[in-house]
């Protein structure tokens, strides 16, 4: 990108359609519509964003967004299916079905004191509702990949601040000063972390340098917001690659704190070679098309985490099972205040997590109701995890593995046979919570002793 780029956008760089390689067969047929309709409606519009990016570099984009010089209520006037919705950024969604077309107006940086803009003490944008030209347009957005215009009049390209050359050297780089446009939005620290992981780019050095040390902003981020985020991140298909930019730019801390703190204390790094397979799993399943839920992946996220605070609890002498639930609900709680994560997620992520300490169990009563149990075919994939980065639990994996596919009469003679095994975890010298696994299984429990009856002696 040069400097001219930015500095007179009045002067886009055209690229032709015989340049371009973007075909309308690639475009989601109503996305046309709409900038057919405000074409014919005497309104100029264009399909903006990431669809452009990505349909640049062969991608097939899920989204398509659209922007004009026609105002929200203009739009809406066109389409009958359409619904304004935001404040922050006044939005028309153009309905098709299960499709929805966001068309926006186009926005200009405006002066602060105008009533249409917003920011707070911190400088971050709150609202920003002033309309502008294509030109103004362009300079206000995040990255110059993003600014990229497809216009049906002519079927070009158009760019304004250098976009086009930037997303043929794959390079992501800010529109402006970033220090001020991460103040402006924090968040865009995670769309740079995001968007290079999933296009395979590499973040411009004066977009890259200051994420460290402004990361502590995103703690003053919307803990929803924050949750859709993660979302895109983790569940989009590239998780692990995600999860790796986030380490290098100084972002896992900002984010996930306590499971950035145990990953930096767990020296056999065993907790962390877990979180990453996980991760590398959930990119499997979505390329295998195959179904994700979002309490999976935060068991995995959290887990350093929920063994860390495990561990402290049981050595200060707290019950096992008492200690195992406070733990949960510390490591949900301390989360939620920085990750909005739903209870729908949470509460059988923990269930996932309270599970664990059962796998060691060999009383046949237990094993057939860890069995039933709703939740079992998820702690057990947790338990599969656990053993890819733990070698210590391969004897239980192995053993749940041929009791699901066992008939119950011949699982329960199997049991009749064996006396319930010594509970791992309480080998003389072990450290529990250093892998994050001696401090997760089932407490040893002590054989009660029974009380004298009345009159009689404690032999009898």
């Amino acid at each position: 990108m040069t400097e001219n780029a930015i500095s007179n956008p009045s002067q886009p760089l055209v690229v032709p359609r015989a340049e371009h390689g973007i075909s309308r067969k690639d475009i989601s047929p109503n996305a046309l519509r709409v900038l057919y309709r405000l074409r014919d409606g005497g309104f100029n519009g264009y399909l903006v964003g990431g669809a452009v990016r990505d349909l640049l570099i062969g991608g097939h984009p899920k989204d398509f967004d659209v922007a004009t010089d026609a105002t929200p209520e203009q739009v809406k006037a066109l389409f009958r299916n359409c619904r304004l919705i935001g404040r922050r950024f006044r939005l028309a969604h153009v309905v098709f079905g299960r499709e929805i077309i966001e068309v926006a107006t186009f926005r200009a940086n405006s002066a602060d004191d105008s009533d249409d803009r917003e920011t707070g003490d911190d400088g971050r944008l709150l609202r920003d509702n002033v309309y502008g030209s294509i030109e103004d347009d362009a300079v206000r957005r995040d990255f110059t990949a993003n600014a990229l215009y497809y216009t049906v009049e002519d079927f070009s390209v158009r760019d304004y601040v250098g976009g086009y050359d930037d997303v043929r050297n794959r390079v992501l780089r800010l529109i402006g000063d970033p220090i001020e446009r991460y103040r402006e939005d924090p968040v865009r620290m995670l769309r740079a972390a995001r968007l290079a992981a999933k296009l395979d780019f590499e973040i411009a050095p004066e977009a890259a340098d200051p994420i460290p040390g402004m990361a502590d902003l995103l703690s003053a981020a919307p803990p929803a917001r924050l949750f859709d985020e993660c979302l895109k991140m983790f569940l989009a298909g590239h998780a692990e690659k995600s999860f790796l930019k986030l380490e290098q730019l100084g972002l896992l801390a900002a984010l996930f704190p306590e499971t950035a703190k145990a990953l930096a204390t767990n020296r056999s790094g065993a907790l962390r070679a877990m979180v990453v397979q996980a991760l590398r799993n959930t990119d499997a399943r979505i390329a295998a098309d195959k179904p994700v839920t979002p309490a999976f992946l935060f068991a995995a996220l959290l887990w350093p985490a929920y063994c860390r605070d495990l561990a402290v609890l049981q050595k200060q002498g707290v019950d096992p099972l008492v200690a195992q639930q406070r733990a949960a609900d510390r490591v949900t709680l301390h989360q939620a205040q920085r990750i909005a994560l739903p209870r729908r997620f949470s509460l059988p992520m923990q269930e996932i997590w309270l599970l664990q300490p059962r796998f060691g169990q060999r009383i046949r009563k237990r094993v057939f109701r860890l069995l039933a149990h709703p939740r079992f075919r998820a702690a057990f994939d947790f338990l599969e995890l656990r053993a890819s980065a733990a070698p210590e639990v391969a004897e239980d994996l192995a053993f749940w593995r041929e009791a699901q596919n066992q008939a119950p009469e011949e699982l329960a003679g199997r049991l009749a046979q064996k006396s319930p095994r010594r509970e791992a975890g309480d080998e003389a010298g072990e450290e529990p919570g250093e892998d994050g696994e001696a401090a997760s299984r089932a407490p040893r429990r002590r054989r009660r002793r029974r009380k004298p009856r009345d009159g009689g002696d404690a032999t009898g």
